[in-house]
C-alpha cells in the first residue's frame, strides 16, 4: 500500500511539472503549480504513515510498546497546506493584475515586461 502511495506522488509531482513546463496560461500555470505541491502532501503522509499506529498520547507511567503516529509529519503536511493555498492566492492575484494591466496571460506576450 505504501508503495502505491509513493507512486502516486511521484505521478502528481510529475504531471503538474509537466504541466508548467507546457503552460501558456498564467492560470494554468498556478493550478499546475498546486497539483505539483499536492504531490508533496501524499509523499509527506506516506512517509510518516504507520500501519495500526495510535495517536501518540501518553498517560503518566504507562510503558509505550506500540510504534506510534509521528505527529511531526503530520503538522508538516498541515503547514504544507498552508503555504500552498497562500502561494496560489498570491500567483492568482498576480495573474488577475497582470490581464487587468496587459490585457493577456501568455508569458510570450508580455513584452513589456522584459528587462
Amino acid at each position: 500500500m505504501q508503495i502505491i502511495a509513493y507512486g502516486v506522488a511521484g505521478w502528481l509531482i510529475l504531471a503538474g511539472a509537466y504541466g508548467m513546463v507546457r503552460s501558456r496560461n498564467l492560470i494554468h500555470a498556478t493550478v499546475c503549480l498546486s497539483v505539483c505541491q499536492s504531490g508533496t502532501y501524499v509523499l509527506l503522509l506516506a512517509i510518516g504513515y504507520q500501519w495500526n499506529a495510535p495517536a501518540p498520547v501518553f498517560s503518566p507511567g504507562s510503558p509505550v510498546k506500540l510504534p506510534v503516529a509521528d505527529p511531526v509529519v503530520q503538522s508538516l503536511t498541515f503547514t504544507d497546506i498552508v503555504v500552498s493555498a497562500t502561494v496560489t492566492a498570491l500567483l492568482l492575484a498576480l495573474a488577475i493584475q497582470i490581464d487587468k494591466t496587459h490585457h493577456t496571460l501568455d508569458p510570450d506576450d508580455l513584452q513589456s515586461l522584459k528587462g
